[in-house]
């Protein structure tokens, strides 16, 4: 009787279905809460363009301070209320600042920053991706970003993926104030990393930036200035009422939640997949955003 037992069960073993694996998506909706972190409201760029539309960018103020403190600045003085959109290239990037402007900087903007296109490695709890990177030793992930990193050279730095958000400068040893700001419109141009300080992310609102108008001059420009597109102003979220201000999260990329996204990012076996990539890059297992629950 035991032995039949011992059969029994070992059939129903054999037989059960084998655990359906979890898709990205599933496993983000599925994360506890102690798997996000909030974003400060004061690294919330928040820019409303005259159309209507709203782009919200999260800042990076552990890899770029004073460029992240110049463009606090820059919105607390309003220096972008009245500029516009003035470069949309196919595939690249989209602009916006007060192109060839001799408006003044408002008082604490730094009008020549250190060249803040990478940090230090020390004092970053980095995640390592797990596959190769194409442009740097390692790829990974810190303090909620994703990251291109040099054991050997003890040094970090913000990758340029879709989304996100760099400073517009001049050729070298201009380091840009932060005041001619770009987003990633199209394939990740992460030739650029390392070579112009990496800000932010647009975290609502890509859309709105990479559905314009292509420019038709050289480089995407516009081709004069009714095609430009107007902002009618930017603020710091914290300089919004608490009833009006926006609110974000993002994974911590230390959680076991945001581990397991990667890897499923990496081998996806759910019913859609015939074959599993066994790999990803490092701008496509982007951090994931969500607005922060009520």
């Amino acid at each position: 009787m035991r032995k039949l037992l011992l059969v029994s069960a070992a059939l129903l073993i054999a037989a059960a279905p084998p655990t359906k694996p979890k898709t990205p998506s599933e496993i983000v909706a599925e994360a506890p809460a102690s798997a996000w972190r909030d974003i400060p409201a004061d690294d919330l760029l928040v820019m409303n363009l005259r159309n209507g539309a709203q782009v919200v960018i999260q800042l990076a103020p552990v890899f770029a301070p004073v460029h992240v403190a110049n463009i606090r600045a820059l919105a607390k003085g309003g220096w972008w209320s009245g500029a516009a959109i003035y470069r949309v290239q196919d595939n690249y990037v989209v602009q916006w600042g007060n192109d060839e402007s001799t408006k003044p900087l408002p008082a604490g903007v730094i009008a020549k920053p250190p060249a803040e296109y990478h940090r230090a490695l020390k004092g970053l709890a980095v995640r390592p991706l797990g596959y190769a990177d194409v442009y740097a030793p390692n790829g990974g992930f810190a303090a909620g970003w994703p990251i291109a990193y040099d054991p050997k050279a003890g040094t970090a730095n913000l990758a340029h993926c879709y989304g996100y958000v760099g400073v517009g400068r001049d050729l070298s040893p201009d380091t840009g104030t932060g005041g001619e700001l770009y987003a990633v419109i199209g394939h990740a141009p992460r030739h650029l990393d390392r070579n112009i300080a990496v800000v932010g992310r647009v975290i609502e609102g890509i859309e709105r930036l990479s559905s314009l108008p292509r420019g038709t001059e050289a480089l995407g420009f516009y081709k004069d200035a009714s095609m430009h597109v107007p902002i009618a102003m930017v603020r710091l979220a914290s300089e919004i009422p608490s009833s009006e201000r926006p609110a974000y999260q993002h994974m911590d990329t230390g959680s076991a939640s945001f581990g397991a996204y990667v890897k499923a990012r990496a081998n996806r076996k759910d019913d859609f997949f015939v074959r599993p990539a066994g790999g990803v890059d490092l701008c496509n297992a982007a951090v994931p955003i969500r607005k922060k629950p009520a």
